[in-house]
């Protein structure tokens, strides 16, 4: 019988038509530090904030990387198309619900699609992505 134990977490977002804080190095700061606090993380050290991309029009943006002690939390935010795309994983479990409500609080964007994993080297790999609009919508 294969054993389907899982390692961690990883929820994969693909955020669209988000306001201005996509284009800000503090405000994608204030958005992980309030993140890591609401799915109950432990930031280790501070958030690397980069703008890259310049020679590219539909990707130049901020990525993100903040270590947390169960693993990573990464993101790159689009400057022209004001998209983002985040990524959380982690061996500790964390409520998906609470992530979508700290980006629509940040972010209000106008769609979200997630797709949502169970880690692991003998867990299944399926995540359909999932669409998700407005702030009543969770995963």
């Amino acid at each position: 019988m294969t054993n389907h134990n899982t390692w961690g977490q990883h929820l994969l977002l693909d955020i669209s038509d988000c306001n201005a804080n996509v284009c800000s190095k503090s405000a994608i700061a204030a958005f992980v530090q309030e993140l890591v606090d609401a799915i109950d993380m432990k930031a280790y050290g501070e958030p690397v904030i980069v703008h890259f991309a310049e020679h590219d029009y539909d990707a130049v943006g901020y990525s993100l990387v903040q270590l947390i002690e169960t693993s990573a939390i990464t993101g790159h935010f689009s400057d022209n198309n004001r998209d983002a795309y985040l990524d959380i994983f982690s061996c500790k479990s964390f409520n998906k619900d609470t992530v979508i409500q700290v980006i629509e609080k940040h972010f209000a964007p106008k769609k979200i699609r997630a797709a949502f994993l169970s880690r692991g080297v003998n867990s299944p790999l399926e995540a359909p992505f999932q669409e998700y609009k407005g702030a009543q919508n969770a995963l």
